[in-house]
This record gives C-alpha cells, structure tokens and sequence, in this order.
C-alpha cells in the first residue's frame, strides 16, 4: 500500500521516551511525514527497545532527564526548524516548552507533565497536584506571549483525540437533531469554528456533560498473577495519573457538590477535585459494546479543557458550561491490577507487564458520550480491535494506537501550522485531525442510547439520587 506523505520536517526531530506510545509512534512517523532519519534522536533511561530503534537506523540516547540536565542534553541534538516530541512521564512539559522556544523549535506533548513527585507529593496540596493546576501553569505560560513556536500541549487519544470526537459528537447531534447551525463565515459554511459557537452550539443542543467513555476489553493468553500490574499502555502513566486527585469538569447544571468534592481557589474554575484518588473513585457511564459499566475517574487534561472550551460566558458570570470527565474500564487484568494496589492503599507492585504480543483478542473502545439533551444521550467513537491494529502498523496494541495517531496527526497540524504558541486540542481543527487519525481507529460508531445512572437503581436497596434530573454527577458517582 502506497501511505500518503502528511508533512516534511527539515530540522532535527528528538523523541524523548521510548515505552509503548514512543515504539509504536516511531513507524507512524517514518510512514507519514518526510525527514531526515540521520537527525532524529530517542532519549530514555530505558534501553529494553533499543533495537527497535536500531533496526529503523534511529540514534538512541540512553539517558535520564532531570531538571538539570535537560538543557544540556537537548541542546546537543536541537537547532531551529526541529520538533521536540515528549512521550515520557516525570519531564517537565513547560520546562521543555520553554526550551523548544528558545531553541527555535516546535512542540508535542500527550500530557502535561511535571517534574518527578508533582503527582505524589504529600507536602503539596490535592489542588496542587491536580490536573487544573498543571494546565493553569501552562495558559499561564501562554497568556504570557513568551512561547511564538508552536507548541500542541495534552494531544494523545485522551487527552486529544476526544476533543475533536467532541466537535463531530456535536455536530451529529445537531444534524440528527434538526437543529440549525448558527455560525457563519460568510462562505456558506454553517460550520462552528470558534470556540463561542462551539460552545453556544452545545448549549443550544441542551447537553448537559460529556463522558470520555472507555472500555478496553484486550485479553491475553498470560493472565495477571499476584503481585504483578498488567495494563495495555504505559504503567507508569497510569499509576501516576490514577494517584492524583479524581477531577471533574463542573457543569452549570450541578446541584450540589459531592461530599468530597472541593472547587480551586486560582484559575478558570471550570473544574472541581475530589479528595480520592482517580483510581479509587467510580462513576457509572455507557458505551455502545459494553453497554452500562463501572468505569475509573482518573483525572485528565480533557475533563478541564473540554469543559472550559464549552463555557458560555456572559462578562464574568458563566452561562452554561457542561460536566466533564472520564469514565475509563480499563482491561480486565488492569482492574484486577487495580484492586490488588488499593488494598496495599496504593503501594505499588514490584513486577509490572505491558500486554503486547500476548493480546489474543479484544478491542478498545474509545469514546465521549454526549448526555442531557433531548435524545438523552449519544456516544460516539473508535472501535479498534486488536486483529485490525496488527493489519495496520507494528508495534503496537489498539489503545496504543489510538494514542499514536494523535500524536501524528498532531505533529502535522504544528508543522503545517507555524508559531501559533501554546495550543490545546480544542484549539485545532478537529476536521484535519480527523482525516489523518480516521484510518487508524478501526469502526467510527455512533450511537444513542436510553440508558441513564439511574437505570435498575433502587431495584434491591434504597439509594439517595435525584430522580427529577437523571444526569446529575450525585447520580454517576458510585459511592
């Protein structure tokens, strides 16, 4: 097959982190966008995949990044025209953004990193630990005019990819709906493009919160054994994000906070924390495969900036914004992983197993499901099965790919797009992402469902839940 050519790079292109997203990165890029392979440079502290790189003629650097060091390091292989790709956990994103900027070079993270112990350290607050924290420094690194280059902050499959699922969510819903596309660009072209009539879109749709709704189902022929942390993309990632506060994006339709429920005293205040970690806090949500399920509230960048970005504002007083967050049922042997590290209240196990090769079936699936408006609830998103990943790209799992494909196309869109500073997903054209990404992701699905939290509730035991307003977060939250 003849794969098409998406973008050229000119400059040097250094990768830092070559776990599961950083391997299965790696052939993407070298398919779709055009570069010179002689200045491209991995960065880790682990060698175990070196020979993946070697194999694909890449320099690999096994070293680890440190708030001493990284300038250093990345100024022997950066010069203007570059890209610098952050694939790794515990590296500072602003630190490198920064960097990036003064070298002359772009930018592209999955996540917004800190330094090691930002996620776990018990001298700072839950606020400060937080998700809305970590993007609060970088908007105020970009209100500050410092960053020109283009740096594409949080874009993976979530955050990332769910954003621009969002925008088409939105306007499926609109189409199914009847109702009218207000924006115009004086070209005919009904199509929201800023971010008001996105956001006025989604009020006038009536929807009242969005659920990044994930249910990965991969198994493999080695299950997980006691004592051992099995998922189906980085463990390290994982675990970090699962033991920082559970985050919610804060809707105007909220009642009440939840009992654990604390709002920030800095920032947009579109978001709230909970006083749990992501990892130990449920919410009940719905996906087209799996139907209702149990998913984890692990915080993510996407929970705060989709609900920011839907904010309908009126001067300082906010009008409409919907309730945003993540509903993640991981593999099954992750959730057993899970439940093992809660009762050893999250010491974390010795041995630890990324699926790969061993996956003998399954498929993730990846989605947000709009709820609230007159249709009840639509979900829309990837099927990726694991059969169809092997047909696609080495190296990989189907939620890794999910996670690649955004990184691709995300680097295309900085490279077609030149010094627009720090951007969130939100910022992009979801029509471009979409038709990079869309091959990738196996069966684009959507779907409306009936079902609410409150479905089969109060069937064997009275619970307290607000039956006048299916949606509310009182009802979602497993308790």
């Amino acid at each position: 097959m003849t794969w098409p050519i998406h973008a050229r790079l000119d400059g040097p292109l250094v990768m830092i982190g070559f776990g599961s997203i950083g391997k299965g990165t790696l052939p993407l890029l070298m398919r779709h966008i055009t570069f010179d392979h002689e200045r491209m440079v991995i960065i880790d502290p682990d060698d175990r995949a070196r020979a993946i790189a070697d194999q694909h003629g890449i320099r690999f650097v096994q070293t680890r990044l440190t708030g001493d060091n990284y300038r250093e390091v990345l100024g022997r292989y950066l010069t203007p025209g570059g890209f610098l790709l952050n694939l790794s956990v515990e590296v500072a994103s602003c630190a490198l953004i920064e960097l990036a900027e003064e070298l002359g070079c772009a930018y592209l993270d999955t996540c917004i990193e800190p330094w090691p112990g930002g996620y776990t350290d018990p001298s700072l607050s839950a606020s400060q630990r937080s998700n809305y924290a970590m993007r609060e420094r970088a908007l105020t690194l970009r209100r500050s005019g410092a960053i020109r280059q283009t740096a594409v902050i949080a874009h993976g499959a979530n955050p990332g990819l769910v954003s621009h699922f969002t925008k088409q969510a939105l306007l499926n819903l609109a189409a199914d709906s009847g109702i009218g596309l207000a924006a115009n660009n004086g070209n005919g072209d009904k199509r929201p493009r800023s971010r008001e009539e996105w956001a006025n879109l989604a009020q006038r749709l009536g929807v009242q919160g969005i659920h990044i709704a994930e249910r990965d189902t991969q198994r493999a022929n080695r299950p997980k054994v006691p004592g051992e942390f099995v998922n189906t993309w980085s463990i390290e990632g994982f675990l970090s994000e699962g033991l920082q506060p559970a985050e919610v994006g804060w809707g105007t339709h909220e009642k009440v906070l939840p009992p654990e429920g604390r709002r920030h005293d800095f920032g947009s205040d579109a978001a709230i924390y909970l006083l749990r970690p992501g990892a130990g806090t449920r919410v009940r949500s719905w996906t087209p495969n799996e139907g209702p399920y149990q998913g984890f509230l692990i915080t993510h960048n996407e929970s705060i900036s989709i609900a920011d970005y839907l904010t309908v504002r009126n001067g300082d007083g906010v009008v409409y914004r919907p309730t945003c967050h993540y509903a993640y049922h991981p593999c099954d042997d992750a959730v057993l992983s899970l439940h093992e590290l809660q009762g050893k209240y999250y010491r974390q196990q010795e041995q630890i197993r990324l699926m790969d090769e061993e996956i003998t079936t399954g498929m993730d699936e990846l989605g947000v499901l709009l709820y609230g408006h007159a249709r009840n609830a639509y979900w829309y998103g990837s099927q990726l099965t694991i059969e169809e990943t092997r047909q696609l790209i080495p190296y990989q799992n189907a939620t890794g790919l999910q996670v690649t494909i955004a990184v691709l196309a995300g680097m295309v869109w900085a490279l077609e797009h030149p010094m627009q500073g720090i951007v969130e997903a939100d910022d992009i054209d979801h029509e471009k992402i979409m038709a990079i990404a869309t091959p990738y992701l196996g069966r684009m699905h959507g779907e409306y469902t009936a079902w609410t939290p409150l479905v089969d509730r109060e069937r064997l035991f009275p619970e307290d839940i607000d039956r006048e307003s299916p949606w509310q977060f009182k009802n979602v939250m497993v308790r």
